[in-house]
């Protein structure tokens, strides 16, 4: 028989202390409430679900989901996202209600991972959904309120890259008509932003030289509002052209929404094309390698829950921002100790109570030997009792007075 697991935990999971855990909520607090300035409600969904419903539906691959069986046999998953639970919501629970719906969540979220370094198989995510509206004004929203999410939770210096999907498949159609594999092959190098890979594949293309020159031109597409007419030089097809128009009007809402300074067009960031139908985009701190937040428009997962309807939004990484910032100076909390002995203990307890009605933090203890008890506070604010900081110390004593 194998030795009992003590003290260790699966890979790719974590404990949070109390330090962590108020940093957590107080971010998930601020971002939430960020999101219901902006007319978004906040929306609840099981842990696990259906495979067939919402496993098979999700942007996460089949390999990388959570499964389990339950007592009759049937498969069922940890959500890996929440996009697809909130869709299987709108079209049934939601069903009938208009168009379009704004809905915020704040969930953990499962992913099955390979044992490498950085990767986290339970993680913490807040985002909203826009279902219903197919506009450059619905894409520029969810863009505008991912900028305001991340300053919420106190996260200042980022930027935002977007992309379009449709600027890419139609410049590939176009230069590589009919070779779906070599489109795809050029998709995924990009996808995982392997530009040295992207450029060999060219190469064994054996392309015309104007032809390779284009696609290679791809790779210095990133930049302001003058790329959006960079782009249009670059290819004639309808796809492609539609695409661009449609990411300069996001970049005209997100300049009147006063953004646009952390925003930058990168027509190589094309999110997961096999999910993604329209703009995408991705933030990232000045000082963390992976991105906090990403998102962008999913117009055909609505319709594998029977009520086809276009649909955007994001999901900030709170665990990530919390990682970010985890050195911050942390204010103490407001927290008061009342100590007591036998005789004073029923005052005591009533001011406690009375003031935790207030909202105040209290912690009481009968003590022995006061002379230890109060020497130990001393006469310091904050001061430190047992390892704990409070900010006020009160004192039931024998005749229930106050010290």
């Amino acid at each position: 028989m194998s030795k009992p697991k003590v003290f260790e935990k699966p890979i790719g999971v974590k404990d949070y202390l109390p330090g962590a855990v108020a940093k957590l909520r107080h971010i998930e607090r601020q971002v939430l409430a960020c999101m219901q300035g902006w007319g978004y409600e906040q929306i609840m969904t099981p842990t696990m679900e259906f495979y067939d419903t919402v496993g098979v539906a999700s942007a996460t691959s089949d390999q990388k989901l959570f499964k389990l069986l339950n007592n009759r046999g049937t498969t069922l998953v940890l959500r890996s996202d929440m996009t697809a639970p909130i869709a299987r919501v709108v079209s049934s629970l939601l069903k009938q209600s208009d168009f379009p719906q704004r809905l915020s969540y704040h969930s953990n979220v499962f992913r099955a991972i390979e044992e490498e370094a950085g990767r986290e198989a339970e993680f913490f995510q807040t985002g909203v959904e826009l279902v219903g509206d197919s506009s450059a004004e619905a894409d520029a929203e969810v863009v505008a309120l991912a900028i305001a999410s991340l300053k919420a939770a106190g996260v200042e210096r980022f930027k935002i890259a977007i992309g379009h999907v449709g600027f890419l498949n139609g410049l590939l159609e176009e230069t590589l008509p009919g070779r779906t594999d070599a489109q795809e092959q050029l998709k995924s190098c990009l996808l995982g932003r392997d530009y040295v890979g992207f450029r060999q594949q060219l190469r064994e293309l054996a392309l015309e030289e104007p032809v390779q020159r284009e696609l290679e031109g791809i790779l210095r597409l990133r930049g302001g509002q003058e790329i959006c007419d960079q782009a249009l030089q670059l290819s004639a097809d309808a796809t492609a052209q539609a695409s661009i128009r449609h990411l300069c009007e996001i970049w005209d809402v997100l300049k009147a929404y006063g953004v646009s300074e952390y925003v930058l067009i990168d027509l190589t960031m094309i999110g997961d094309f096999s999910y993604y139908t329209g703009m995408t985009f991705e933030g990232y701190a000045a000082d963390l390698g992976f991105p906090v937040v990403s998102g962008g428009r999913y117009d055909n997962l609505l319709a594998q829950f029977g009520r086809p309807a276009p649909a955007t939004g994001f999901a900030l990484k709170t665990t990530r921002v919390l990682e970010l910032l985890g050195d911050a100076e942390e204010t103490a909390a407001e927290r008061t100790l009342v100590l007591y002995d036998a005789s004073g203990r029923s005052a005591a307890l009533a001011k406690a109570q009375q003031l935790r009605a207030e909202g105040v933090s209290v912690v009481t203890e009968r003590v022995a030997d006061w002379s230890a008890a109060v020497a130990a506070a001393g006469e310091r604010s904050p001061f430190t009792h047992k390892g704990v900081s409070y900010t006020t110390l009160l004192t039931y004593t024998e005749g229930g007075g106050v010290r």
